[in-house]
């Protein structure tokens, strides 16, 4: 069984950081591309970060210099550290493995993130 567990959002002041975790089970996570996705209130959800089974990344314009996106092979986790947060982060992030060729990709649940003024 697939499963992706979000963990580390929560309320934070504007300018503020926080770290979220992604640990996933039941899939070979070393061979996969990670990503961090969210959907802000009212929006679709949007591509963040990806990081590639080797390491190579890639941020959206919105993130770049603020946002750093790692993974622990080893744990099976991949993190996103969110700096300088702005109001506008607010939203549910979600983690997802990227599909091998001819393979499915899967979901985490989501977190929230929320960030005050």
């Amino acid at each position: 069984q697939v499963q992706l567990v979000e963990s580390g959002g929560g309320l934070v002041q504007a300018g503020g950081s926080l770290r979220l975790s992604c640990a996933a089970s039941g899939i070979s996570f070393n061979i996969r591309a990670m990503a961090w996705y969210r959907q802000p209130p009212g929006k679709q959800r949007e591509l963040v970060a990806t990081i590639s089974k080797g390491g190579g990344t890639y941020y959206a314009g919105f993130v770049k210099g603020r946002f750093i996106i790692s993974r622990d092979n080893a744990k099976n986790t991949v993190y996103l550290g969110m700096n300088s947060l702005k109001p506008e982060d607010t939203a549910v992030y979600y983690c997802k493995a990227e599909p091998v060729v001819g393979g499915l990709g899967y979901w985490g649940q989501g977190t929230q993130v929320t960030v005050s003024s």
